[in-house]
């Protein structure tokens, strides 16, 4: 008789709700072992007997296999007790008191299985716009509290009917334990409204009528994922104009979404990464290059993104999506649904209150269902520079997004002392937890900044950042970041032990920890930018970092946002920023970018000659004679941010007075340096001899720590851009140069830290470019290309925002390098 042997398997990461147990199951199956598998808020246990050779093939199939949304962070295995077991069996849940560990799988779009079910008349689920199985649909957006079982989730007032309960109940089924799993005879139901709140239509009327109204060229608020969307014909002008005049959208751009990827390609182009990414199953909106129209393509209207050459695409990835747009065969614009500059509306009572009453009526009717969202959740934004994935808006898909911190699992947090004093204890409390991080490392809570806030927080060594929240302009955003955040609390069990903010003592999140009892730490906006991308790569040593941004408050109490620094987990030096600009009139200057530009000229020329300007000629001579002085006088606020020199070189080279969404600026410039590309116009870049340089107005002394590579100098480049565009107005060409500019002055920037640091007996560090002026696609290609032929290490972001975005997560990773804040922690 072959003797038996027990291990006892304990696994984390993404493994609830992914069809990981029956994947278990049918693994014990195949090799004929005994034993069981259950969820707890740790993650997975599994408990299998057998031969060792049936162990091992099992072990190793752990390895190799798993199903396609599973994710494994940790797997610890241990020998066990041979017990007296028959068979194999999958254990009920488990909810534990302790914080949970497993992660919260992300929303994914409806699988080919599931699309060809409702699809197929002779299916169950034909037809059916709430269709999923273990390898698709909703997770976070349904989820009340771990573990993620359906009681737990917006499923729970939806009792099965038989032929769901036969699929959910069988190993062997994709369907098992797929917790929104449901069918027309059990499950959620469409209802169509008016605009006044009646019921129009249920059901297949309720869709068929939806589609009717679109066709009509109605707007419609219709209910996905995370919340709702604000839908239109995108070839219906009227519709399109309409749509933006209601909702006091005047400039920015609409998404769009395809029926399918070959409808997309008859109006963008794209390489096979982003089509490849337009339909991965995180389905995000991506920014792809505008084509010119086709005959035989219905045309889209003028007013989806004006001005610009991009369009933000996406392809349905609901089932409800599916067969709208089955049904349409059209593009439709799908903006979120909300008032602008506030979150996503999740319920459609409050989509009725706030977008279907007079004076501010947006939507014609409302299509909506009967399965809560738990969790709001927006569309996530990306665009690929070259073959490298750049995240804008990290949401639906993406988020939360959870990254295992191997060098937190191994740092010792604990100061030395304290392991001395506590060595035997501590030994013992680990070795019975079997996880040494959890012991070690405080929890957190990082709440991010004012603009794209999102929220960080971790659980021992595992990270988590928020999905988009949004700028915190607004008590409806406001309460949006509290219900994020007390989602995570609810989720994770989690109370921070200590909070980590902005130093902008007026941002809404930094009131809003100064009104919580937890202890509190502060992070300089640009240094944690650079925080951000280390967090990303596990990464707690020294870099030379790019913070280049549109606004921060800098440890002088001035506007920072174009920053070189030496920086590591512990604090940065500043090597060298942009010359400073006077904002006149404060804030207005950053909604008028005329103004910036006449700050910036006045440093070299005279108001009388700036006066002669067309640029100017729309402001009286009066008051520009008055901003002249204010300007010598050196009054008003002043900005090191390189994003405000976008916005000047706009106003110069395209006229924009009045900028009408953030990045307005720097997507115009793209768009006609792009064209200036297309034109073969990149030879006679050179010649303009465009630089930003970056210089000393005094010679470095051996004593002066603070800018040691200087300052680079706007103003001279804003007097060549003057100079070439009253010489050859060539906007387009114009564009191409001082966005190269831009990326000479970064790659200048960088060989001299790297003889610097040469000279001072430094090793070569690598490099992170970090900051919402990186979106430009332009500027950071150029910047990779260059520094990748310069033999420059550098570290991606990868899925974390280089914007703001992913502010909370640098906060995060400062606070939990804080000797001083976690062995205090430890210690309490």
């Amino acid at each position: 008789m072959t003797a038996l042997v027990a291990q006892s398997f304990n696994i984390k990461g993404i493994v609830q709700g992914v069809g990981f147990r029956p994947w278990i199951f049918q693994l014990a199956k195949r090799f004929q072992l005994t034993g069981h598998v259950l969820n707890d808020g740790q993650g997975v246990s599994i408990l299998v007997q057998g031969p060792e050779m049936a162990l091992a093939s099992f072990r190793a199939a752990l390895d190799t296999e798993r199903p396609p949304l599973c994710r494994i962070d940790e797997l610890t295995v241990s020998h066990a007790q041979v017990q007296d077991l028959q068979d194999f069996t999958i254990a009920h849940s488990i909810a534990g008191q302790a914080a949970a560990i497993v992660t919260v799988g992300s929303d994914k779009s409806s699988c080919d299985a599931c699309l060809a079910e409702i699809r197929d008349p002779n299916n169950r689920h034909f037809g059916y716009p709430f269709t999923n199985c273990t390898h698709c649909g909703p997770r976070y957006t349904i989820i009340r509290n771990l573990p993620y079982d359906r009681h737990n989730t917006a499923m729970a007032g939806f009792a099965l009917c038989d032929a769901c309960r036969q699929a959910y109940e069988d190993p062997m089924d994709r369907r098992y334990h797929a917790q929104p799993v449901s069918c027309p005879k059990c499950g959620p139901e469409l209802t169509l409204r008016g605009a006044g709140g009646e019921i129009l239509a249920k059901r297949e009327q309720a869709l068929a009528q939806t589609i009717a109204l679109i066709e009509q060229g109605k707007i419609l608020a219709i209910k996905g994922l995370g919340g709702f969307h604000l839908i239109c014909d995108a070839g219906n002008h009227d519709a399109v104009t309409e749509l933006r005049r209601r909702k006091c959208r005047p400039a920015k751009p609409l998404a769009l979404m395809m029926p399918s990827i070959e409808f997309a390609k008859q109006y963008a182009e794209g390489s096979s990464a982003e089509w490849q990414l337009l339909s991965s199953q995180e389905r995000p909106i991506v920014l792809m290059a505008k084509k010119q129209h086709q005959a035989d393509a219905p045309a889209l209207s003028s007013a989806i993104a004006p001005d610009i050459d991009r369009l933000g695409l996406f392809l349905p990835y609901t089932p409800l999506h599916t067969l709208l747009l089955d049904g349409l065969q059209r593009p439709l614009v799908a903006t979120s649904a909300n008032r602008s500059g506030e979150p996503i509306i999740t319920d459609g009572d409050e989509v009725l209150q706030q977008l279907g009453k007079p004076p501010l009526a947006v939507v014609d009717a409302i299509l909506d269902h009967n399965r809560p969202i738990i969790n709001g959740c927006d569309d996530s934004v990306v665009q690929m520079l070259d073959d490298e994935l750049q995240v804008l808006r990290l949401a639906r898909g993406y988020a939360p997004l959870s990254l295992p911190s191997k060098s937190l699992a191994s740092m010792n947090i604990v100061s030395k002392s304290l392991v001395s004093m506590n060595t035997a204890s501590k030994s013992l409390a680990n070795k019975d937890s079997g996880d040494n991080s959890s012991n070690k490392l405080p929890s957190l809570l990082a709440v991010g900044p004012q603009q794209k806030n999102t929220l960080a927080l971790n659980i021992g060594n595992q990270l988590y950042l928020s999905p988009h929240i949004g700028d915190l302009f607004s008590v409806e955003a406001e309460g949006y970041f509290e219900r994020t955040l007390q989602s995570f609390q609810r989720l994770y069990r989690f109370e921070p032990e200590a909070i980590i903010r902005d130093k902008h003592p007026d941002y809404a999140s930094s009131r809003w920890a100064e009104r919580q009892s937890a202890r509190q730490l502060e992070v300089q906006h640009h240094f944690a930018h650079l925080l951000a991308v280390m967090a990303a790569n596990d990464y707690s040593g020294k870099v030379l970092g790019f913070s280049f941004d549109g606004t921060g408050l800098g440890d002088d109490n001035q506007l920072w946002g174009g920053e070189l620094l030496l920086a590591d987990c512990q604090g940065f030096q500043r090597l060298a920023t942009l010359s400073p600009m006077t904002l006149l009139g404060g804030e207005q200057a950053i909604r008028e970018p005329w103004r910036l530009l006449y700050s910036l000229l006045l440093q070299n020329h005279g108001i009388e000659e700036l006066q002669q300007l067309a640029v100017f000629a729309a402001e009286p001579a009066a008051k520009l004679t008055n901003l002249g002085k204010l300007a010598s006088g050196g009054i008003g606020p002043k900005s090191h941010s390189i994003g405000r020199l976008f916005d000047a070189a706009a106003a110069l080279l395209a006229n924009l007075r009045l900028s009408q969404y953030e990045g307005q600026a720097g997507i115009i410039l793209e768009t006609l340096a792009r064209r200036a590309i297309a034109a073969g116009k990149q030879q006679r870049v050179e010649k303009l001899g465009l630089e930003l340089k970056l210089e000393h107005e005094l010679e470095p002394t051996n004593t002066r720590a603070e800018l040691v590579l200087g300052q680079w100098q706007s103003a001279p480049l804003f007097s060549a851009l003057l100079l070439a565009w009253r010489t050859e107005p060539d906007s387009e060409l114009l564009a191409l140069a001082f966005i190269q500019a831009i990326g000479k002055g970064i790659i200048t920037a960088a060989l001299k830290a790297r003889n610097w640091l040469k000279a001072e007996g430094r090793d070569e560090l690598p490099l992170v470019l970090s900051g919402g002026v990186f979106q430009s696609r332009l500027l950071s290609e150029y910047c990779h290309r260059e520094l990748a032929r310069l033999e420059f290490h550098r570290l991606k972001p990868g899925l974390v925002p280089v914007n703001d975005g992913g502010i909370a997560l640098g906060q995060l990773w400062y606070g939990l390098h804080q000797p001083g804040l976690t062995q205090s922690l430890v210690e309490r």
